[in-house]
């Protein structure tokens, strides 16, 4: 048993400004330091340091040189690990148009990783190809199709029914029928790569956006499209890449302005040359440029990003002007509340143990996952 001491708790529903936290693998007590019992026990005295619940990515191709794309075991198990770094305890493996079967073999092998429960890996999020190809972006357009029931259902058996969110296009051919099949298996349908109207998105009942104002059809005065969709309906939990460069700072903050932090879901969308240098990689069988933190196609399409999960807190306090305390509602509680995630998010007695300590400039110094310590900065005389 290990406690923590004299943090500052943000348990993702209040603070606790001089608090304690004791734990296994998961959270046994939470508290305020008045309450705290010594006992026999390891013990870390984080001098009022900062302490979220640990953070969830549910929109995430790769990075340290790994795409869920690979099909690899190993590849998406040091991917989980190299994102302890950044205070990520959980993500959604996330896929892209490809070969029909290339996303079955990613599928599988992705779905054979989250049950090990070995990994941070919660589930997965099937990125296309049920999309719009005049919103394509960086997913290849060739293997691009409308939405079929029938090959939604044969992946989603072939990840282990570990497909938790699909990206598609609420317009196209059989959109309605599709969205029932996804929901029946426990899904959630996202509205993204599309040209979907207000009323399209209405009628599908869309309760998710896919990297808000990127590919997908604009706002407009007389036709608020899926970004107006998004925006204006209460029910709609809508990604935001914070990167600056997918979206303005000013356009992020005009989001946040129109959800608040109980609907929006911060992402970073990263592809493979996340925590590398500058310089030619790959994504979904393309060539992508990365230079000066974007990520691009030949075409100067935005290929996913370079984001990391621990400046895209920074970004969204910066920003939008919010507190760290809605900053975790954004980066933890939302997605563990939508995908029910019943052991993620907050911190609380009985949840998983994770959690991440957050220096004063809120650099990642530790991560604990399940309740095993991962130490970074500024701990090596502990």
């Amino acid at each position: 048993m290990t406690s923590i001491i004299h943090a500052e708790i943000y348990t993702g529903q209040t603070i606790i400004h001089d608090g304690y936290i004791r734990f296994d693998h998961v959270i046994e007590e939470i508290g305020e330091m008045t309450e705290y019992i010594p006992r026999e026990e390891t013990v870390i005295d984080l001098k009022g340091k900062r302490l979220i619940p640990g953070m969830i990515d549910i929109h995430v191709h790769g990075g340290y040189d790994v795409d869920t794309m690979d099909a690899s075991r190993e590849g998406l198990v040091r991917f989980s690990e190299a994102m302890l770094a950044e205070g990520v305890t959980s993500f959604f493996a996330t896929t892209i148009t490809q070969d029909w079967d290339q996303i079955t073999k990613a599928l599988e092998v992705a779905g054979e990783v989250i049950a090990s429960r070995q990994t941070t890996m919660e589930g997965i999020h099937l990125e296309g190809p049920f999309i719009n190809p005049e919103y394509a972006g960086a997913q290849p357009l060739e293997y691009i199709v409308e939405p079929s029931v029938e090959q939604f259902l044969n992946w989603q058996e072939a990840s282990g029914n570990q497909i938790k969110l699909v990206t598609y296009a609420p317009e196209r051919p059989g959109a309605r029928a599709f969205e029932a099949a996804v929901r029946e298996t426990g899904a959630i349908p996202s509205a993204g790569h599309t040209d979907a109207t207000f009323e399209q998105n209405r009628s599908g009942a869309v309760t998710h956006g896919t990297h808000l104002y990127n590919q997908m059809r604009a706002l407009h005065h007389r036709e608020p499209g899926t970004v107006g969709y998004c925006l204006l309906e209460r029910t709609v939990f809508a990604e935001i890449i914070p990167d600056g460069i997918h979206s303005s700072k000013e356009m992020v903050e005009f989001a946040y302005r129109m959800k608040g932090p109980e609907r929006l879901t911060v992402i970073t969308d990263a592809m493979r040359a996340k925590g590398l240098a500058d310089g030619e990689y790959e994504l979904g069988g393309q060539a992508v440029y990365v230079k000066d933190g974007a990520a691009r196609l030949a075409t100067g399409n935005l290929a996913g990003s370079v984001l990391t999960m621990d400046q895209a807190l920074r970004n969204i306090i910066a920003f939008t002007g919010c507190s760290l305390e809605q900053a975790v509602q954004m980066t933890s509680v939302n997605q563990a509340e939508e995908f029910g995630l019943t052991q993620k998010g907050r911190l609380e007695q009985g949840k998983d143990a994770d959690f991440v300590v957050l220096s004063a400039d809120l650099e990642v110094e530790q991560t604990i996952h399940r309740g095993t310590i991962h130490r970074f900065k500024g701990q090596e005389g502990e």
